[in-house]
C-alpha cells in the first residue's frame, strides 16, 4: 500500500532540513494550501451559484473582473491575512499593498494572482491561484511598505501554484526542489502525488497565443517558425499546445516538456504577463525543476521590479528550448 503523504507533514518535513527553522514558513504555506480549498469549493460548483460572469468592475489593468476573480480575492486575503504572519501582501485584483488587519509579527510578504485564466471560467477550462513569499527586508513588520514587495524574484523563499482542473493540484517549492499534491475532497487533504519533479531538458510542445501573430516581431516568428520545421536530431517538429490559462499551459509543460512563449508584441512592447505576481513565482517553480525562465534577454528571477504591477515577456520551460529562443531573441540565429 502506497504511503499517505499530507501536504502538512510534508511541511513539516522539509521544515526539518533546515536546522535553523522557526516553522513560520510552514505555517505561511498551510495557510496558502487553507485558502486554496476555499478557493476550490467555489470553482467546481460555480456554475450552481450566481458567480459566473462579470462583476462590472475593472481591475487596475483595466481588465473586466470575473465575479469569481473577486471571491477568490476576498477569500485568499480573508484567509491569510487573518493570522498576522504576512506583514504585507499584494494582489493582481488590487491597485496598492494590502496590510492585514493583524499584522503584530509577520516577517513576510505574500504576492498572489488569485485565479489566473478567469476568462476561461465560464466555459469549464482549468483556472489556477499563483502565489510567491518572500521575507521583509527589514525587521520591523510595522514599517513594511511596497519596498518589501518590490523585490527580485532570486530572493522569494517559496513560491508556488494550485491549478483547478479535472483533479485540484497544489505545485510549490521551498528552494527544496518541486512538490506537487493532488487534492482528495473525501478527505479534505492535499495528499503528495508528485514528488521531485524534474522537467524534461527538451520539450516537445510550445504555448503560443498565434492568432496575434501579426503583432510578433521578426525574432519571435523566426523561433516559432524554428520550432514547426522538421529535423529528426531534435524532435522537431513540436506540437502546439496552447490552452490560454497560463497555469495550465505551465503545469503541462512542466511536467511533459517544452516551453511557454508569451512574448514582447507591437501592441504590448513590454509584454503583458505580471512579473510580480506571474513570472516570478513560476520562473522559480521552472528553475527548481531544472528549467529556465527569461523575458528573452534577461533571467526573470534576476529583472529588478519597479512597479507593483510590472509586466514582462516571458518564456519559460525546458532548459534547452528556452536557451534556443533566447538565441533568436538576442540575434544569434
Amino acid at each position: 500500500m502506497n504511503k499517505l503523504i499530507t501536504i502538512e507533514r510534508h511541511f513539516v518535513e522539509e521544515q526539518k532540513r533546515s536546522p535553523h527553522a522557526t516553522g513560520e514558513l510552514t505555517d505561511l504555506l498551510y495557510d496558502v494550501a487553507f485558502a486554496a480549498k476555499l478557493v476550490r469549493r467555489e470553482v467546481v460548483r460555480a456554475g450552481l451559484v450566481d458567480i459566473l460572469g462579470m462583476a462590472g468592475t475593472t481591475n487596475v489593468q483595466g481588465e473586466e473582473v470575473k465575479k469569481l476573480d473577486l471571491f477568490a480575492n476576498e477569500k485568499i486575503i480573508s484567509a491569510i491575512g487573518q493570522h498576522g504572519r504576512f506583514a504585507i501582501m499584494g494582489s493582481e485584483e488590487n491597485e496598492g499593498t494590502i496590510v492585514p488587519p493583524k499584522n503584530e509579527s509577520g516577517k513576510y510578504v505574500l504576492l498572489f494572482d488569485p485565479l489566473d485564466g478567469s476568462s476561461n471560467i465560464d466555459v469549464n477550462v482549468s483556472v489556477g491561484t499563483i502565489f510567491s513569499i518572500y521575507r521583509l527586508t527589514g525587521d520591523n513588520p510595522q514599517k513594511a511598505d511596497i519596498n518589501d514587495c518590490l523585490q527580485k524574484g532570486l530572493q522569494q523563499v517559496a513560491a508556488g501554484y494550485v491549478i483547478y482542473g479535472s483533479s485540484v493540484v497544489m505545485v510549490y517549492s521551498s528552494g527544496h526542489g518541486v512538490h506537487g499534491f493532488t487534492y482528495d475532497p473525501t478527505i479534505g487533504e492535499f495528499l503528495l502525488s508528485h514528488e521531485n519533479i524534474t522537467t524534461p531538458k527538451r520539450g516537445k510542445y510550445y504555448s503560443i497565443n498565434e492568432g496575434s501573430w501579426q503583432q510578433l516581431h521578426d525574432p519571435t516568428i523566426n523561433y516559432i517558425n524554428y520550432l514547426k520545421e522538421e529535423d529528426e536530431e531534435t524532435g522537431r517538429p513540436y506540437s502546439t499546445r496552447y490552452i490560454g490559462s497560463l497555469v495550465a499551459d505551465f503545469h503541462r509543460n512542466l511536467l511533459t516538456g517544452g516551453v511557454f512563449v508569451y512574448p514582447a508584441t507591437k501592441k504590448h512592447p513590454n509584454g503583458k504577463l505580471r512579473l510580480m505576481y506571474e513570472a516570478n513565482p513560476l520562473a522559480f517553480i521552472c528553475e527548481q525543476a531544472g528549467g529556465r525562465a527569461t523575458d528573452g534577454k534577461e533571467r526573470i528571477l534576476d529583472i529588478n521590479p519597479t512597479e507593483l504591477h510590472q509586466r514582462t515577456p516571458l518564456y519559460i520551460g525546458s532548459e534547452n528550448d528556452v536557451r534556443i529562443a533566447e538565441e533568436f531573441e538576442q540575434g544569434k540565429r
